[in-house]
């Protein structure tokens, strides 16, 4: 059965009204990206790059957590999220734009513009430099004291040699780094628009055809995100305190993303609602994204606690100075951060009424935005700079990003009918009732 829906109730018009308030917020956000570069230039600028990629990373993860719940909802062939798969689409569409900003930060690392990856500094895993250089802005090093003979130079111990991250060189390098990172991105952007046409296309022919090769490909998706999943967040995120590492650092960042997606998706939907639009969307629909957001709330959590309480209960001190500087510095947006993320979630959304609330799912969005930007600026600035710094800044970054983010999303839902028309799912969807 092909469902037939009014163009006027189908396409979103991306309003002149929403369009100024993303225009605001991206003119505050370049004001606070342009002065703060000349406010903040201690350090190698590094409170402006660590802002940078807060946002750029924030962002992406919502992406990447939309385009990974869409993926599932094809590969289970979950038929009640039909009705919001022009969402997520508008979501995802937003990887290139959140990856642009990432390889700007990593091509300022690559270069030492910022000092984010204490890796990437070639002081660090060189044992040897010549006497004569030493101090230098441009030293001149040697892995062994073979290669310096076969070059006739005087050399000395290193001081800022890091036997540790000399050690992980094989894997931490500039080269591989890069390859990495380009596969994770390139393996994004690609799924993502052919998820994206497929799904249009399926608005035009029908059938069983399209669906079926969306539902392959997202099972294959999903295996590769699995993987990507952890080991872009032990690239990009876990070497920023490169001593460091955890086994379940991956799964907690995931969880971050994928709650972030979620409640975004949320949000977005009843925006949508509320201006006209998704009239088919019921409370059923409502309830089962507030219990998506809830149960993965308590996901994030749980990984959090684990990963802290293990780690802090064993005392062993190679492992705990990730927690000490947070705990010594970042004490309140540390813990809390959790509070916000755990305990409000589990407070407000338990009950049923609650999930299909909209008000409440809104204001509870909200909180849950903020919160999991704090989880993510303390994944990044402790490493970076060992001082809680917050103020203008990261307010004016944030908001910038925003309004990028919304700029995007909404242009994207203006370029294609709101509900699917053909999908086989959507009758199931359209009668969605729990």
């Amino acid at each position: 059965m092909i469902i037939e829906f009014k163009d006027q109730e189908m396409n979103f018009v991306f309003s002149s009204r929403a369009k100024l308030v993303s225009y605001i917020l991206m003119i505050v956000g370049a004001i606070a990206i342009i002065a703060g570069f000349f406010v903040y230039g201690e350090n190698h600028h590094a409170r402006w790059w660590s802002n940078m990629m807060i946002n750029g990373f924030y962002f992406l993860g919502i992406a990447l957590g939309a385009l990974f719940f869409y993926a599932l909802h094809f590969a289970t062939e979950t038929a009640w999220a039909v009705m919001l798969r022009r969402v997520m689409e508008a979501v995802f569409s937003f990887i290139p734009y959140a990856s642009v900003v990432m390889i700007i930060v990593f091509i300022g690392s690559t270069f030492h513009w910022n000092h984010i990856y204490h890796w990437m500094d070639e002081a660090t895993t060189m044992q040897y430099v010549t006497a004569a250089s030493e101090g230098s802005a441009h030293p001149d090093y040697f892995y062994s004291l073979e290669a310096a003979e076969k070059a006739g130079a005087d050399v000395m111990a290193n001081p800022s040699y890091d036997e540790l991250i000399a050690n992980k060189t094989m894997y931490l390098n500039k080269p591989f780094f890069w390859i990495r990172t380009l596969i994770y991105l390139a393996t994004f952007i690609l799924f993502g628009n052919w998820f994206r046409k497929r799904s249009l296309k399926e608005d035009e022919v029908g059938g069983t055809e399209i669906h079926m090769k969306g539902y392959k490909r997202a099972a294959v998706y999903l295996v590769i995100f699995a993987v990507f999943s952890s080991t872009l967040s032990w690239d990009w995120l876990m070497s920023i305190d490169t001593h460091w590492f955890s086994t379940l650092y991956g799964w907690y960042v995931f969880s971050g993303m994928w709650v972030s997606a979620m409640n975004i998706i949320t949000i977005l939907t009843l925006y949508l609602i509320s201006k006209g639009y998704l009239k088919e969307v019921n409370s059923s629909h409502l309830q089962d994204m507030g219990k998506w957001v809830f149960a993965l709330s308590f996901l994030w959590s749980y990984l959090w606690f684990s990963q802290f309480m293990l780690i802090w209960y064993s005392n062993i001190p190679e492992e705990v100075t990730y927690f000490i500087v947070r705990i010594n510095e970042y004490k309140v947006p540390f813990f809390g951060m959790f509070i916000v993320n755990f305990a409000l979630p589990m407070v407000v959304l338990m009950s049923r009424d609650a999930k299909r609330n909209p008000g409440f799912l809104i204001a509870m969005g909200t909180i849950i935005f903020i919160g999991h930007y704090m989880d993510t600026f303390m994944l990044i600035v402790p490493g970076v700079m060992e001082k809680m710094a917050f103020g203008w800044l990261e307010v004016g970054f944030l908001l910038g990003f925003m309004g990028l983010f919304i700029n995007r999303v909404f242009s994207s839902l203006a370029k294609a009918p709101l509900e699917p028309q053909k999908s086989p799912y959507l009758e199931e969807s359209l009668h969605h009732s729990i």
